[in-house]
């Protein structure tokens, strides 16, 4: 059995999303816990929406390469657009933060949201 964390944000409809992924991320993996939400200002394009962001811990027998294919498969089917520019707004936004206890998002280092919500689960 693997252990992860996975990464959640979104800045459109973010709660009606968030709880779309949460089922649809629920039908692939074991859901263990999911973190408190917080409110971030936008990073690089500011002139949107704040972000809603949060972590959740899975257990699954799926591979880490199998994960993230899933976790881009969910984005997908909740119509994300890959062609919008990176920093701006999005519907989903899901990475993989931790594996097996190591992380492996640099971005946890440099983003305090990301990091106050993945020690939240673990």
């Amino acid at each position: 059995m693997n252990i992860a964390v996975i990464g959640i944000g979104s800045n459109i409809d973010a709660e009606e999303n968030i709880k779309k992924m949460l089922v649809l991320l629920g039908m692939e993996v074991n859901i263990e816990r999911v973190s408190a939400f917080i409110k971030t200002k936008p990073i690089g394009i500011t002139n949107q929406p704040y972000f809603t962001n949060g972590a959740v811990k899975v257990s699954t027998f799926h591979s880490r390469a199998d994960l993230e294919e899933i976790l881009k498969s969910i984005e997908d089917k909740m119509g994300r657009d890959r062609s919008a520019p990176k920093f701006g707004p999005r519907n989903i936004d899901i990475d993989l933060a931790a594996w097996n206890g190591e992380i492996v998002d640099k971005d946890y280092y440099t983003r305090d949201f990301l990091k106050k919500s993945v020690d939240d689960v673990i």
